[in-house]
């Protein structure tokens, strides 16, 4: 008999471990079919169990536990469902870990300052996606573990109290149904010279996010026509307001000014972000104010993407916010599209 951790846990041959109850899962692995427990914890070995586990390359069973420690299957509840919030779900532990999923369509938050503590906490692993992205029912979002078969529970309990401290570690914010006016700015749309192909775009983004316009209002390059469709957008009640067009620096580009005189207090005209550099956010009073620069309407990612998720969670945005899209706003405009499932906006 073989003792392991403090000679605290016990390992038998194979061989004389008939009978016994097995302390943790036992993977097979298949190069390119199959990769899963073949064994779970608390199976009972028998004498036909042998062979198979000889066949794994288990020469050597645990078979007792450990007094003071938690087992790992444990253990991962235990953090799983200390640092979990709103919108979440956990697996049944399998091979010693367990998986955060999500329940609802919303927008996923992670604590990174907190998240960090919590790794470093010495045999504690906790990993998640990237923060600030769109999530779908039942997509997996997180996973944690413990490292070794077992864990002494003084860890555990620092985990524990880190998640506390920082509470939720993880969680996913459901997402506004709002009712959204669109201000569609162009003399060439408005004269009927091209058609609208920005308010097609726009909507569609919406509602794949379960929001949708309810008006939509074409002006001319006029400022005071902008700032009056904005208004009386406003006094309709709509819960965001976006207009698109006119937010270059050409003469007729008025978007940004009429935002402005239309009561927008700025957040920020210009992101550090491509494409989308010329995006601006505004509040009047609590209504988001958004300005959409033409790339919006040609690429499938921009921008608007990355923040029209965070606006719909009740976010409020500050210029702060926008200046940390820097790192990973550069767009890498892959032959094939693979968003949001790339680095852009993380």
């Amino acid at each position: 008999m073989k003792y392991y951790e403090k000679e605290k846990i016990a390992a038998v041959p194979v061989q004389d471990a008939v009978g016994k109850v097995l302390l943790h899962d036992i993977t097979q692995i298949v190069p390119d079919l199959f990769k899963g427990p073949c064994f779970r914890k608390g199976h009972i070995i028998t004498q036909e169990d042998v062979a198979k586990l000889l066949d794994l390359g288990k020469k050597n069973i645990y078979v007792s536990g450990l007094e003071g420690e938690v087992h790992e299957n444990d253990a991962a509840l235990r953090i799983a469902r200390a640092a979990m919030g709103k919108g979440l779900s956990i697996s049944d532990p399998k091979e010693g870990k367990v998986g955060v999923f999500a329940t609802s369509l919303g927008l996923l938050k992670i604590n990174v300052a907190a998240l960090e503590e919590l790794n470093s906490i010495q045999e504690v692993i906790f990993a998640t996606l990237h923060t600030n992205q769109v999530v779908e029912p039942g997509q997996e979002l997180a996973g944690t573990r413990v490292i070794p078969l077992s864990i002494d529970e003084s860890l555990v309990i620092e985990a524990e109290a880190v998640c506390k401290r920082h509470w939720p570690i993880i969680e996913v914010k459901p997402l506004a149904r709002l009712d959204v006016g669109l201000v569609i700015t162009g003399s060439e749309v408005f004269s009927g010279r091209i058609r609208d192909g920005f308010g097609p775009v726009v909507a569609k983004k919406f509602e794949a996010l379960g929001s949708r316009i309810t008006r939509k209002i074409i002006v001319s390059d006029e400022l005071s026509m902008t700032v009056s469709a904005i208004k009386e957008l406003l006094e309709e009640g709509a819960g965001m307001i976006a207009v698109t067009g006119g937010m270059s620096v050409d003469p007729d580009d008025l978007t940004p000014a009429a935002i402005r005189a239309a009561g927008g207090e700025i957040v920020s005209y210009g992101a550090p972000v491509l494409p989308g550099a010329m995006f601006m956010l505004a509040y009047i009073k609590d209504v988001p104010v958004v300005g959409l620069p033409g790339c919006v309407m040609y690429h499938r990612a921009s921008i608007f993407d990355l923040i029209l998720p965070r606006l719909l969670a009740g976010e409020t945005l500050h210029r702060s916010d926008m200046v940390k899209m820097g790192h990973g706003g550069f767009c890498a405009s892959c032959k094939e599209c693979r968003f949001p499932a790339c680095n852009f906006g993380k």
